[in-house]
């Protein structure tokens, strides 16, 4: 018998909660140290440790013990100091701490900037690890997920997880307004008309090449498609020229931090579970421009 898509949803929903709910045995209610909560998520995420990946421990030591969780979007100076405010001394970023994507302090050696940032952990005894490739790896992606949680779009989101979602009709103006509500944007970048009807929206977090964005916004099931970063040479140009030939297309533009941080905030709910006793919050990283208007 074909589902409706209803049920598809539901069922999408239910894979969803299985997957981010605590589902398995939650560590003693003793601190745990920094590397048994890194053996956690590997563990749940992967199954086991990556051959290649970004996700490695950038300050501290995986021995010490956890007194409290940060997740966010990327560990900033201004995040460290909440941390250290909390009482807290772990911090797990989705993204690079110091500036580029294998965190290669080789070149940053007299930098001050580095210097006093990395003093800034270190003094403070804050261990940093980064999160990135093992929590992608979960299906439905977790950092779609959490960016539709936040836009209250959850019901909307294909039942596969691929970031499809069919909306009530919206213009692409209307849209742009929902994201700035939201996520807490003072401008959304848009290419195509404020009056699109959009109904079928793709959304693709964080950076990613030109060709997936070109590629979505070419089927002709998809009204908007909405990114995190972009190459600006790339899927925002190919969107103008589609515009400029007559057809029907949008293309919005959230930033990085904007489109990727909901998903950290649903690791801290996924990870809190799994932990008791050991206080767990998400600290916004935010996007770093501000704009003059």
């Amino acid at each position: 018998m074909q589902k409706t898509r209803s049920s598809s949803r539901r069922e999408f929903l239910a894979v969803t909660s299985t997957v981010l709910a605590a589902t398995v045995p939650s560590l003693a209610a003793e601190e745990p140290t920094i590397g048994q909560v890194i053996e956690r998520i590997i563990g749940q995420c992967a199954g086991k440790p990556l051959a290649q990946t970004v996700d490695t421990l950038k300050t501290g030591d995986p021995s010490w013990k956890v007194k409290g969780i940060s997740t966010t979007f990327m560990a900033t100076r201004e995040v460290i100091e909440k941390t250290v405010q909390r009482g807290f001394n772990f911090i797990i970023t989705h993204e690079p701490t110091f500036w580029n994507h294998t965190d290669d302090t080789s070149w940053l050696a007299q930098n001050p900037v580095y210097l006093s940032k990395r003093r800034l952990a270190e003094d403070n005894k804050i261990a940093i690890w980064r999160c990135h490739d093992y929590w992608h790896t979960l299906k439905p992606d977790p950092v779609v997920a959490g960016l539709a949680k936040a836009l209250g779009w959850e019901k909307y989101m294909d039942p596969e997880g691929r970031g499809i979602c069919t909306i009530p009709p919206a213009s692409l103006q209307e849209l742009a307004a929902h994201f700035k509500e939201k996520l807490g944007l003072q401008a959304v970048p848009a290419v195509g008309r404020k009056d699109l009807a959009c109904r079928r929206v793709a959304l693709i977090v964080g950076a990613s090449p030109g060709r997936p964005q070109i590629n979505l916004l070419s089927r002709p099931d998809i009204d908007a498609l909405v990114v995190g970063d972009i190459n600006e040479w790339e899927g925002c140009e190919f969107a103008r020229d589609a515009v400029q030939a007559g057809m029907g297309k949008g293309f919005l533009v959230l930033g990085h931090a904007p489109s990727e941080d909901p998903g950290m905030k649903y690791l801290a709910e996924w990870l809190s579970p799994q932990l008791p006793g050991v206080p767990i919050v998400h600290i916004p990283a935010n996007s770093p421009f501000h704009f003059f208007l």
